[in-house]
């Protein structure tokens, strides 16, 4: 990871994925007004797979084909959720492309309101609150030499993120929301690095205390992969960096999710070269 995208990870609530498919990867989903819900599920797993991926594209048809139903709350509400971590993942995913995409704010914009509508169909759902935190978190980055619009942006965010915290304190994807706040937060306030690392470490072990639970596909699970990621990231990154936990770490998400493009093109490279720059002499380094 750049020094630009160090900076960006300090920032903002979450850290970030790539994605990058095809859009012809994706065939065989026909619309209609009222999807069947097992035509919803094939549309979501196909997200999924294109956050990994990296298409940016694909990511906003695929959002554009989730339309909910209002007859059935539940439902709608997962949609809206999925709709709304499509955007949130293209905007993630656009702070890691050169020149950086003029769409990020429309994307999280729109993230943030169909993270809302999922709650307002179900108002203990905990998911599209941490879906939201981390968007506005990513909001506040943009605008981040605006401190009016900052703190009106924290105004919407804090409370989204308290919530969740209260109804899911050991949620996996809150704790890899949380990682970034934690790493850059002063030590006096409940943050450092190690404090970061920690909270990773501790999704994953929520995320293996779960793995006997029956997942609903409508319902997310999504979190492994992420939280190794983070811990990769944080291990190269940290003031001593621990080169051989980074690698681990890596590997690990890639034995989840081998097509993941930003770890496997992008962090294992980085990691790579701090191996092979931390075996020079020391004549030899910069």
């Amino acid at each position: 990871m750049g020094t630009r995208m160090g900076r960006v990870f300090l920032f903002v609530f979450t850290i970030f994925v790539l994605s990058s498919a095809a859009t012809e990867l994706y065939p065989g989903v026909t619309t209609s007004a009222e999807p069947s819900r097992d035509s919803i599920i094939l549309i979501v797993t196909q997200i999924q797979r294109a956050d990994f991926e990296g298409d940016r594209a694909a990511l906003k048809r695929l959002h554009d084909k989730l339309t909910p139903i209002p007859e059935n709350n539940n439902l709608a509400s997962r949609e809206l959720y999925w709709r709304g971590f499509a955007l949130w993942r293209r905007a993630i995913n656009g702070f890691n492309e050169s020149p950086t995409p003029e769409d990020l704010e429309e994307d999280l914009t729109l993230a943030v309101t169909d993270f809302k509508g999922a709650i307002a169909r179900d108002p203990a759902f905990a998911e599209p609150k941490i879906g939201a935190a981390s968007s506005l978190g990513y909001l506040m980055y943009l605008h981040k030499k605006d401190p009016t619009r900052v703190q009106e942006l924290l105004q919407q965010s804090t409370p989204l993120l308290k919530d969740a915290m209260t109804a899911a304190p050991d949620n996996p994807r809150l704790l890899w929301v949380l990682g970034p706040i934690r790493w850059s937060s002063p030590p006096e306030r409940g943050g450092g690095q190690e404090k970061a690392i920690e909270t990773y470490k501790k999704g994953l072990e929520a995320v293996h205390n779960q793995k006997n639970d029956t997942s609903d596909p409508m319902e997310p699970s999504w979190g492994e992969p992420e939280l190794l990621m983070s811990l990769a990231w944080s291990n190269l990154n940290r003031i001593t960096p621990d080169l051989n936990a980074a690698e681990h770490d890596a590997q690990a998400a890639l034995k989840l999710v081998p097509y993941w493009h930003y770890v496997r093109d992008i962090l294992m490279p980085q990691i790579r070269a701090a191996q092979a720059k931390a075996l020079l002499p020391v004549s030899g380094r910069a």
